[in-house]
């Protein structure tokens, strides 16, 4: 039987697809070289959590402290590996809008970075050690609270790495307006929606129930989402050409 050659969509598709597993490999090699290396410092970073906190922590099974461990040498890989994973991203963009390189893709790729890194440090400084100092002000004379070890590290990388996501919202909005997804104009007159989502989703990933925690995200996210909106204007363009 006689087979058609490839068509140029389908050649580029694999070779895209290709290009895709590659970056897949080398993000994984990056990664688990961090993990690695994170792996002898996982027991200074689960003390300085502990005493960043106050938490009195314990462990209910044998193999918890190692587990933990390795999470957070897996965190640590996943944290410095970052602009190498973000850049491989971008450079997927790159390949679907090939207008989308040089100066302007380094520039996005810049502010992502230090937007990620800004949202991590702020949880870390702020947001955590309040959030857990408001819950433990639950115990009483009749409950002392001993936190599992695996539990208080899922819960750390859990904000960790969501207030460091959430701070991109405002390059995520730059580019879905590039891309002619969003329009500045719809999401400047529906400000007052914004307002309730950012709150919704503030209230959903604090860790404690009071207004001024809740503050500590909310805030931050309606001026993040400001600046999207500011970024959106000086880039009117609606597509990426």
């Amino acid at each position: 039987m006689h087979r058609s050659p490839p068509t140029a969509a389908s050649s580029g598709l694999l070779a895209g697809l290709a290009r895709l597993r590659s970056a897949l490999i080398r993000v994984a090699g990056v990664v688990f070289f961090f993990s690695v290396v994170g792996y002898f410092f996982a027991d200074s970073a689960l003390r300085f959590l502990h005493h960043h906190t106050g938490v009195r922590l314990a462990a209910f099974g044998i193999p918890e402290v190692l587990f933990s461990l390795l999470a957070l040498a897996l965190a640590f890989g996943v944290f410095a590996g970052f602009p190498y994973l973000l850049w491989a991203v971008l450079c997927g963009l790159q390949a679907a809008f090939p207008s989308f390189s040089g100066p302007p893709m380094r520039r996005y790729w810049a502010a992502a970075v230090v937007l990620f890194f800004a949202g991590f440090f702020f949880c870390l400084q702020v947001t955590l050690p309040y959030g857990v100092a408001f819950l433990l002000e639950f115990e009483g004379p009749s409950v002392e609270a001993l936190i599992s070890v695996r539990k208080f590290v899922g819960f750390c990388l859990l904000f960790l790495f969501a207030f460091g996501i959430l701070f991109e919202l405002p390059l995520a909005m730059i580019l879905l307006g590039r891309l002619g997804v969003l329009r500045r104009e719809r999401l400047a007159r529906n400000r007052r929606y914004a307002v309730l989502a950012i709150t919704i989703v503030s209230a959903v990933l604090t860790p404690t129930p009071d207004a001024f925690n809740l503050a500590l995200m909310a805030v931050p996210l309606y001026l993040l989402f400001e600046a999207g909106l500011l970024g959106m204007r000086l880039n009117r363009s609606s597509g990426l050409r």
